[in-house]
Formats: structure tokens, sequence, C-alpha cells
């Protein structure tokens, strides 16, 4: 159904929705192809760039904070 790839068990979400959904729509103007690996890393980099953060499970390096 709709929202299934998000919506995987123990995937990180995003803090801040709104400049997540931002970014997505950006992603999808400036690839053909929505979702892909490419839309992906770039959309998850601009996310980060802009201040934006996850919660969840996140098999990186955790930042003690």
């Amino acid at each position: 159904g709709i929202g299934e790839m998000a919506e995987k068990k123990g995937s990180p979400k995003p803090t801040n929705p709104s400049l997540w959904s931002r970014v997505k729509a950006e992603a999808k103007k400036k690839f053909d192809v929505y979702p892909s690996a490419y839309a992906n890393a770039w959309a998850s980099k601009e996310y980060k760039k802009r201040g934006g953060g996850w919660r969840g499970p996140d098999n990186r390096v955790k930042k003690r904070g």
C-alpha cells in the first residue's frame, strides 16, 4: 500500500517532517526517477545539510549529545 516503504519497521523517522517533505519534493523535480538510490542519497544528504535529523534505530554511528 501507500507509505509501505517509509513505514518499514525499524526505519528512522525524520525529526523534521516538513523539511523532509520539502526536500523530497525537490528530489522529485531533480531526478527523473524517484524514489531511487541516487534521489534518496541526495535527499537525505540535503536534509541533513539543512539541519534535519532522524530518530529511531539507526545503523550509523551514534552521536552522543
